[in-house]
This record gives structure tokens, C-alpha cells and sequence, in this order.
């Protein structure tokens, strides 16, 4: 048998192969990125940032309001401390600068908590996440944890101290008729109401309305997130609540 090649059959030892060059314009063609694959891909994050932005801002209003209710309970609880320390007495303060014993009367239970020293807005105990402040001017939507002249806290005590108002400042626990009903801690919001958690104004803080959500504490030392009563006319601290409200903030 003859070892010869045949003439015209390329073997592979014969020849290199030479790579197959796209034809003109195919190259880019395959590797660009087309408008309708474009218009997918944004179709897709506008649906992922709408799916996760609600999400987000409820995981945060639930975190602030846990961290709300955690601060109430502890105020509540230094309350109760001061008041085994004062043969049964709920705080009460006379002179006090304005605008009041229901603000100051953090200077009688902080230390209970573990404050010393002048009060100041690291006290964060006393920082609801949320509080937007209340007032016109300057103090118009300061929080009030950063307002010397609300003694840097987020929460009053039930103790405004005026003719006609209910409120249990200076009063024996012992003599509180439904301790589970009875306010002594709140956000200043309960006053109004608004609501700085579910606030059905945003970031405005007015007009007051019906069933605004606070976070509040009662004698019994329970912290919770409840409706208060407005009847349109009166701010809610003026009154007790009609019947069906779980609060009041008169001790009879």
C-alpha cells in the first residue's frame, strides 16, 4: 500500500485550521444589550424597590415602636421605685420650671433608671424614636428628648397640676381605685391626641383627632400602644374618656 496522499485531501497534519471570523456586524450584534432586555431589567427593580421599600419602613416603625414601649416600661417601673421610697407617693413637684411637673418630674425618678448628673439628650431612656415635638418658632418639630426646656424627655407624668384637670401627682398608689386603667407615664401626644406611631397626619401635628395611638404607661406597672378618646372640642388630658376606653387619667 502506497503511503503517498492522494492529491487534494487535506489531512489535519496538512493544513491548520483557521478560526471562523463572524461576518461583519454579527459580533456586535450577538453581545449587545438590547432595549426591550433594558426595559426587563428596570421592570424588575421597580417591582423589587416596591416590594421592599413597604417592608422596610415597617420593620423600622415596628423596631421604634418596641423600642417605645421598652423605654415606657422602664420610666413606668422607676416611677413605682420612687414611689415604695415615698411612703406610697407618686412623684409631685411644686416650683418647678415651666412648662411643668409633668415634664420634671424626671429629675425625681431617673436616678432609678441609673442617671446621674444634669439631664441632657443622651438620656436615651427617655427618647421615643419617633417624637417630632410639638410648637411653633424655634421649637417647631424639635423633638422634645432634645429640648432643655422639656427636660430632654419624650414622656410626661400624669401630674398636670391645674384647677379641674385629673391627674394622680402626689397621690398614695395604695388609693388608686383600677390600677390597670390608671395612666401615670405617656407620651406627650396623649395630651392631644396625635399619634407619633401611627399618626394619621404624617408629619403635622395638628388637628387632634379620635383614637390616636400612644404609647402609655399604667399604675400597675403595664406598658401598651392604645386609642385615646378626643370629643373634638377638648384636649384628651382635660377629661377622663367616655365609657369603652381602657384608660383614664383621674385615680377615683
Amino acid at each position: 500500500m502506497s503511503n503517498a496522499q492522494s492529491p487534494g485531501l487535506v489531512t489535519p497534519h496538512s493544513k491548520k485550521s483557521r478560526p471562523v471570523r463572524p461576518r461583519e456586524g454579527e459580533a456586535s450584534t450577538r453581545s449587545a444589550f438590547a432595549l426591550p432586555d433594558l426595559l426587563v431589567v428596570i421592570a424588575v427593580l421597580s417591582l423589587l424597590t416596591a416590594v421592599a421599600v413597604p417592608l422596610l419602613v415597617k420593620t423600622r416603625a415596628s423596631s421604634h415602636l418596641a423600642q417605645c414601649l421598652a423605654n415606657v416600661t422602664q420610666i413606668n417601673r422607676a416611677v413605682q421605685l420612687y414611689a415604695d421610697e415615698h411612703q406610697h407617693r407618686l412623684p409631685q413637684m411644686s416650683n418647678c420650671p415651666a412648662p411643668g411637673a409633668w415634664w420634671f418630674y424626671k429629675e425625681q425618678v431617673k436616678g432609678y433608671i441609673g442617671l446621674t448628673g444634669a439631664s441632657s439628650s443622651e438620656d436615651k431612656v427617655f427618647a421615643c424614636p419617633d417624637d417630632r415635638g410639638y410648637g411653633d418658632g424655634a421649637e417647631a418639630n424639635r423633638p422634645f428628648h432634645q429640648s432643655k426646656k422639656h427636660d430632654f424627655t419624650s414622656y410626661v407624668f400624669n401630674n398636670v397640676d391645674l384647677p379641674g384637670i385629673p391627674n394622680v401627682g402626689g397621690r398614695d398608689v395604695t388609693t388608686i381605685r383600677e390600677p390597670s386603667k390608671t395612666l401615670t407615664i405617656m407620651e406627650w401626644t396623649a395630651h392631644g391626641p396625635l399619634s407619633w406611631h401611627r399618626s394619621r397626619t404624617g408629619q403635622r401635628n395638628t388637628p387632634f383627632y379620635n383614637d390616636a395611638e400612644n404609647v402609655v404607661g399604667f399604675a400597675d406597672g403595664r406598658a401598651a400602644l392604645i386609642p385615646i378618646y378626643f370629643d373634638g372640642c377638648n384636649a384628651a388630658y382635660t377629661r377622663d374618656p367616655i365609657p369603652g376606653y381602657s384608660y383614664k387619667y383621674s385615680g377615683d
